[in-house]
């Protein structure tokens, strides 16, 4: 059994909207690659500091990223569970539309 069919369909969906926002969507890419502060999110994005602080509590409360407070800073570092649940439901698809081929089901008459 795949990681994609451990969860529920609705479970998914609300992973990939997760990603659906563009700047969501760019914290997440900039995670991917260090951990980082409020402060350089901010800077990277060109938002608020409450839009970035907002979305980034979207993505706590979802189990995507993890936050430690060292002094004032919060350095928040992406979860690779995320990833690896929407990567194996995007191969999953990708899986059953190969296998699926031309396959038609005869309509009713």
């Amino acid at each position: 059994m795949t990681v994609a069919v451990a969860i529920a369909p609705a479970e998914r969906a609300a992973l990939f909207g997760l990603l659906a926002d563009p700047l969501r969507l760019r914290i997440v890419e900039l995670l991917a690659g260090e951990e980082l502060c409020t402060c350089h999110l901010i800077a990277e994005t060109g938002a608020k500091q409450t839009t970035v602080s907002h979305h980034l509590r979207i993505l706590r409360e979802a189990g995507a990223v993890t936050a430690t407070e060292v002094g004032k800073f919060t350095w928040y570092r992406l979860s690779p569970h995320l990833l690896d649940v929407l990567g194996a439901s995007l191969t999953e698809l990708a899986g059953s539309a190969q296998r699926a081929g031309r396959h038609r089901v005869p309509c009713a008459p």
